[in-house]
Order: C-alpha cells, then structure tokens, then sequence
C-alpha cells in the first residue's frame, strides 16, 4: 500500500497490518505515537532518559499486542497512554521508595526548546515558560499532573482519561478541576516575569 494512503489510515488499522507483517504501518503508526509517548513522560516523570524508557517499552508491548488486537474494544493511542501511564507510575512509585533526589529543573537535560527558530529572547523566554510550567507540574500529586497532561496538554477528553487512568468521568474533573487551579496559584505573580503582560 503507498505510504501516502497509509498516512490516512486510524491508528486501529495501522496496527492490523502491522500484525500482518506490513513494517510500513508500524513506522508510520510509531512516528504518529511515540513522540507523544515521549512529551507525555517527559511531563510525568520530568527525566528524559525515563521518558525514553518508558515510550519504548509502551510501544515494544503495542507491537506484541498487536497480533491480538480487537479492533473496536479500545482506541490505540488510549490503550498505549494507559500503558504509559502505568509504567510512568511504577517510577514515580520506585523513586519515593529510594527517596531519589529532587529532579533537576531547567538544566540542559530539561525541555528542548522549539524547533522554530524565534530570535534568542524569545527562544530564552520559551524555555523559562516551560520550565516553569514543568516546576508547576512537578510540584501537582500524581494523579493530578497526570489528568491535567493528559487533558490539557495531550488534548485527551474526559472520558478517554479516565480510560487511561482506569478512573470516573467525575474523578477526572475533579482532578483536573484541582490541578488546575493548583497550577494557577503556582504560577500566580509570575506572569511578568515570564513575559505575559496584562493583554496575555
């Protein structure tokens, strides 16, 4: 099948012919996933190394799925953020057991700055908004940071999130309802600095 009429084709489909032996479809359905996979524990776990970790081993247990796929049953990209979401968790878990060390922020294993290419304060001043951001997130319970990923960075909706998160629609908006509003007292007074003015 060219490539083109591959790229149009849902994640679902993609993924049977993948089990069929079409490596096209899983090179197209890996470029369309993974780099979300990677945003998605970058926010969770705030660790690039671990978001690696984590988006391969959710995709290497998709691509053992697949043979096994019933389509209809789930949506893909819900099933492999749930698996994500899981494994992410297992980290978080291992990491207060061992009481780790505070993540590192704004350091230059920290969020990559925009591909595009704004003049030097601009991209200086996008790297502190998302560090920012990654700060405030951090600083959100578990469950929290990740329903208010999921939802407002992610694009998810309500019900898909509490697929992933194996949770009710209500605990959903409550969660992101909270971590929300934790959020917004986290970055409360920081607008200046972060270069928003009154008309942001």
């Amino acid at each position: 099948m060219p490539r083109d009429t591959l790229a149009e084709l849902s994640d679902d489909a993609l993924l049977v012919l993948y089990a069929n032996g079409d490596p096209e479809a899983a090179r197209l359905l890996a470029a369309r996933l993974a780099p979300r996979l990677m945003a998605y524990g970058m926010r969770l776990l705030g660790d690039r190394a671990e978001a690696e970790d984590v988006a391969q081993e959710a995709m290497l247990r998709l691509w053992k799925q697949a043979p096994d796929w019933r389509q209809g049953e789930a949506q893909v990209s819900t099933w492999l953020f749930r698996v994500a979401s899981n494994l992410a968790t297992d980290r978080l878990r291992q990491r207060k057991r061992r009481k780790a060390e505070p993540l590192k922020h704004g350091d230059e294993e920290g969020i990559d700055p925009p591909d595009t290419s704004p003049g030097a304060m601009a991209q200086l001043m996008q790297a502190d908004r998302m560090a920012a951001l990654q700060l405030a997130l951090d600083s959100l319970p578990d469950r929290q940071r990740q329903a208010v990923v999921l939802r407002h960075i992610e694009g998810f909706t309500n019900p898909e999130i509490a697929e992933v998160m194996g949770i009710g629609v209500e605990a959903v908006e409550s969660l992101t309802a909270r971590g929300k509003r934790a959020l917004t007292a986290a970055l409360e007074g920081r607008r200046e600095e972060l270069g928003y003015g009154d008309e942001d």
